[in-house]
């Protein structure tokens, strides 16, 4: 079960790899997002000095009024991936085309865990494609319930 999700992923580009990852974040973060208060709208990953860090998710905080004075929602958060799962990242963000975003924040055994993907953008055809198929199985399901 996602805890926040980028739901225009799928619409938006071909998936080609997927990575799980640790976020690094302060408590009144993790209340937050066990609460649903952020987004991944518009953020991406990038891979600087050996580390690779989630930029661009917005996460509000837990209590408005009992929160830091210089907080900022849309700080750049580490994440936390092996050695190779690094040099894999980065060896495919250097490559034309090719972009790391992040899918769904979720609970996995009390820890907090990001899917990323290594993504390719579609064209405006893939995405008219995509469309198309949708509605055909829409009325091909509404055939069978009609048919009942």
């Amino acid at each position: 079960m996602s805890l926040i999700e980028n739901k225009k992923i799928h619409f938006n580009y071909e998936i080609l790899e997927r990575y799980e990852a640790g976020i690094e974040l302060f408590g009144i973060e993790v209340k937050a997002v066990r609460a649903g208060r952020g987004s991944l709208e518009g953020s991406h990953v990038t891979v600087r000095g050996g580390e690779a860090y989630l930029i661009g998710a917005t996460i509000q905080p837990y209590q408005a009024g009992n929160t830091l004075k210089d907080y900022d929602a849309t700080r750049n958060r580490k994440l936390l991936l092996t050695k190779t799962e690094i040099a894999e990242l980065s060896a495919q963000e250097s490559k034309k085309g090719l972009t790391i975003v992040p899918i769904a924040v979720y609970n996995k055994n009390r820890k907090l865990k990001v899917e990323i993907a290594i993504v390719r953008g579609k064209k405006t055809h893939d995405k008219r494609e995509t469309i198309k198929k949708r509605e055909a199985e829409r009325d091909v399901m509404r055939d069978i319930k009609s048919a009942r």
